[in-house]
């Protein structure tokens, strides 16, 4: 039987051979690079690495999938398996573009703390702070994260209180860096816990939430949230706390406590019916209600709605204006209208966080969170 020889151009197999070669190369090149980043690129960044160089290395996804409770290692499982049959070579190639991007941030970033900020205060990694025209401004600056709230943003928040309410300021600001005011809670603080630390987990991180709140609770100058964007779970709570807010009429307000497992937290369960009836309140705190700018105003939650294209404009005026008026006078009518609260507060802060330690160990909020996880991998 006669064989016919198939021909294969000898310049394809030398382009191939080379392609790969170069994919192979900047891939070894990449895992270089990542070992040189000095900013932790966020959890999400970090699974999609894992998936793609376990991808590249060992191809589609091979290992048994992971129990329910294991939440690291779920989802480390469900990130490589959700790249499918992509090829190694394309594997690789994703792994050194996205380490690539990573490197160009940070190095943006190292040029702009090169020139950092009139009164840009030190210290601080997850939020800036700002010390300027009598006003203290303190930024959440996690954009990439939609400004989630870590463990470690916490502490700074609570560190950045206690400086703002002891300096020559007049009044303090809290805002959002990017098109997020804030998404609220790093839900992958759930992620990197063992099941046998999950109690120590829900104790310390009650601890650390009472503390936050505390410090809201007692901040002796006027305390002015300027919301420039959605705006998720503890960061809409505690704006009952702030004395004035301020939003864009693109900003949003929604704490999904039910929906998460959870309940409420930063004194809502007392402010919000206080300040916008128990149907308003109910509806968004059990019901999870999104409500617009415009609703939230309505209700009392926010002070005055401006339009998004003159929104930094008008309101940074105002506080300009604020921030001239004499500074121990607002301190001493700020505490008249707050004192005879503050004792109710702390007891209703207490009793937010300890049923808050429950919900956070019970199956109930665990599967929320699991469920949570796994719409989000398949989005």
């Amino acid at each position: 039987r006669q064989i016919q020889a198939v021909c294969v151009p000898a310049i394809h197999l030398h382009m191939t051979a080379a392609t790969m070669q170069v994919s192979q190369r900047d891939f070894e090149k990449a895992q270089e690079q990542l070992k040189l980043l000095k900013k932790d690129p966020g959890n999400e960044t970090k699974l999609k690495l894992y998936a793609l160089f376990k991808q590249a290395t060992e191809g589609p996804c091979n290992a048994p999938k992971p129990g329910m409770l294991d939440f690291v290692k779920k989802a480390k499982w469900d990130a490589w398996n959700s790249l499918g049959n992509l090829s190694q070579d394309n594997a690789r190639q994703k792994y050194a573009e996205l380490v690539s991007g990573l490197v160009s941030a940070e190095s943006g970033d190292q040029k702009k703390d090169a020139s950092p900020e009139e009164g840009r205060h030190d210290g601080y990694e997850t939020i800036i702070v700002t010390t300027k025209n009598n006003i203290t401004k303190i930024m959440f600056n996690r954009p990439d994260r939609k400004n989630a709230i870590n463990r470690q943003m916490y502490r700074e928040v609570i560190k950045a209180l206690e400086e703002a309410g002891k300096n020559d300021s007049t009044i303090a600001v809290i805002t959002g860096n990017g098109d997020y005011y804030s998404s609220g809670n790093d839900l992958s603080n759930f992620t990197d816990i063992r099941p046998d630390e999950m109690e120590k987990m829900a104790k310390d991180g009650a601890v650390l939430l009472k503390e936050f709140v505390d410090h809201f609770i007692d901040f002796p100058k006027p305390l002015i949230a300027v919301v420039n964007g959605p705006a998720i779970g503890i960061c809409v709570t505690v704006l009952g706390l702030c004395d004035i807010v301020y939003a864009s009429d693109r900003a949003t307000f929604h704490s999904p406590f039910s929906q998460l497992g959870q309940s409420p937290e930063g004194c809502s369960s007392y402010l919000f019916p206080k300040i916008m009836g128990l149907g308003k309140a109910s509806e968004m705190l059990l019901f999870n209600k999104k409500l617009t700018a415009a609703e939230a105003c309505a209700q009392g939650l926010v002070t005055e709605v401006f339009p998004d294209n003159s929104f930094q404009k008008e309101v940074w005026a105002r506080l300009e204006a604020y921030a001239s008026l004499p500074k121990n006078s607002l301190a001493v009518s700020k505490q008249l209208l707050r004192s005879m609260e503050k004792e109710k507060l702390h007891a209703v802060n207490s009793k937010e966080c300890e049923v808050l330690k429950e919900r956070w160990l019970s199956d109930e909020c665990i599967n929320a969170v699991v469920s949570f996880f796994q719409r989000k991998s398949k989005l």
